[in-house]
């Protein structure tokens, strides 16, 4: 029987990364090469490619050949669901922090 929390522990560890985190939104907004990525992120090609192939080995993104391109996408959807939930927690964390240091 697989071992289900080590799994998800995996699976957890591949988002454990802000550059993968804001990798995987470009990628929600929709698919992009490599040097389309490098327009909007801060970094180095090689470190981009670096993580971009942590993603691709953990399933989170996909990728297909144009020409010499290198095209990423989200493998699957549900990642864009993810992204969004977390976001959404995150805000309604900082907004009720917010709301009792109003109150105090």
């Amino acid at each position: 029987m697989p071992d289900i929390p080590r799994l998800k522990a995996e699976f957890f560890k591949a988002l454990g990364h802000p550059l993968r985190i804001r990798v995987l939104e470009l990628l929600s907004e929709s698919e992009a090469s490599v040097s389309e990525l490098l327009a909007q992120v801060d970094v180095e090609q090689p470190y981009l490619s670096q993580q971009l192939a942590v993603l691709r080995r953990a399933g989170f993104v996909a990728t297909r050949r144009e020409g010499p391109n290198v095209v990423y996408e989200l493998a699957d959807q549900r990642v864009a669901e993810l992204l969004a939930i977390a976001r959404q927690m995150l805000l309604d964390s900082v907004t009720a922090t917010r709301d009792q240091l109003r109150l105090s």
